[in-house]
């Protein structure tokens, strides 16, 4: 699959992905990318964000793809239930453990725990092992029960722009790579 086959939605995690992060790289780069946008990135609500996720999901026009990162990961695993369009497959990047009774701030937790239910397309999880907001021996073990492929981001932090992954390339190899896997 190529890129202009497929929807490829943007989930950005709690308080978005700003501008030097490599989801809103991507975006700008991907013409047929698009961000679900919630209304509220600080304080969000489990069941307004799984709604938007399936909104955005059924009102695509080709086969999606979905391009989660932090909090974007569970909820886009809850909305699944929810879709009544075809999902090529999901690029999942470091996911939190929600269910981490330090994480902060607190009101995380509501999205947690994850569905451990077999993924109903492909994936690929990518993980760090110095990631603040979720262990890598968690995301191996969600990974394992969602059937999904496990690349090991290193010590990456939260692979995000703070941790110097603004435009991430070698995330940008992997992803292509994964299109190209995919079928229409």
């Amino acid at each position: 699959m190529k890129a202009s086959d497929a929807d490829i939605l943007i989930i950005p995690g709690y308080t978005n992905s700003g501008p030097g992060h490599w989801q809103s790289r991507w975006q700008a780069k991907l013409s047929t990318a698009r961000r679900v946008e919630q209304a509220e990135w600080t304080k969000p609500v489990r069941e307004d964000w799984i709604a938007r996720i399936a909104e955005e999901v059924n009102a695509s026009t080709r086969p999606v793809v979905l391009v989660a990162h932090s909090l974007g990961v569970p909820s886009a695993i809850h909305a699944i239930p929810h879709f009544r369009k075809r999902v090529a497959g999901a690029f999942l990047v470091a996911p939190p453990e929600v269910t981490n009774p330090d994480i902060r701030p607190k009101h995380l937790m509501t999205f947690g725990p994850y569905p451990r239910d077999p993924l109903p397309f492909p994936s690929i999880t990518v993980a760090s092992r110095s990631d603040p907001f979720g262990s890598y021996d968690h995301a191996d073990d969600i990974a394992s029960c969602w059937g999904s492929f496990l690349v090991d981001a290193g010590e990456a932090g939260h692979i995000n722009a703070e941790s110097g992954h603004g435009p991430w390339p070698e995330g940008t190899m992997v992803f292509a790579q994964f299109l190209s896997r995919l079928s229409v």
